[in-house]
């Protein structure tokens, strides 16, 4: 009696998985390891009832995915948090709108001479490579072979004018970039200030003609 009724208790705990494998549905009292990472339904073996559903193991792909999206949550989390602060500081800090553009003021002297920069190297650059061209061709229409010591110095100086070009273009970007940026500063201040935007002068409707008749 005692050993039919400890039977009796194996059984209920016994488990009973379904899963599907090469298109076919399989079910057994045991998990092979090959399935173990399959999705599968688990299933009561005296009653039949289902105990529990598992879905599938993630791949590596799936899982790289995973933590991509739940990081990028966590950085979504504290850029609101944040703002939020930034805001707060926002108000306690700038009683004006001068006040908040001098914090934009360092940033603004430091691209715009980067971007000064640029120009003038690039400025020389293209004059010292047209000097180098021409001598060249000079040498050429003379029946003269350039000599490789000239024409690898005018790829060097053509490929340093090629660098200055993307960095003049990147620091203009970065003036674009910044001028938003701080337009959307500005916008958001008047908004928590509860400030109007200044109307551009040049905008203004013009003032409306007298109907008074003309004296005299």
């Amino acid at each position: 009696m005692p050993a039919l009724a400890q039977n009796r208790a194996s059984d209920v705990g016994k488990k009973l998985y379904c899963w599907d494998e090469g298109g076919k549905r399989i079910c057994s009292d045991t998990l092979p390891p090959e399935a173990v990472n399959s999705a599968r339904q688990e299933f009561n073996a005296r009653s039949g009832t289902r105990s529990a559903e598992v879905q599938r193991a993630l791949t590596a792909e799936e899982r790289a995915d995973a933590a991509l999206a739940q990081a990028q949550q966590e950085v979504d989390a504290a850029a609101a948090d944040t703002r939020k602060r930034t805001e707060q500081a926002m108000l306690s800090t700038y009683a004006t709108e001068d006040d908040l553009r001098r914090v934009f003021s360092e940033r603004t002297a430091i691209v715009d001479n980067n971007i000064k920069t640029a120009i003038f190297n690039v400025t020389s650059l293209r004059g010292a490579l047209a000097a180098q061209l021409t001598a060249a061709g000079n040498k050429e229409l003379a029946g003269q072979k350039v000599p490789d010591k000239q024409a690898g110095e005018i790829r060097q100086r053509h490929n340093e004018l090629l660098a200055q070009l993307r960095l003049q273009a990147a620091f203009e970007q970065q003036r674009q970039a910044l001028e938003v940026e701080i337009a959307e500063s500005l916008a958001r201040y008047r908004e928590l200030k509860g400030i109007a935007a200044p109307v551009d002068a040049a905008a203004a409707p013009a003032p409306a003609a007298s109907a008074e008749p003309a004296k005299g």
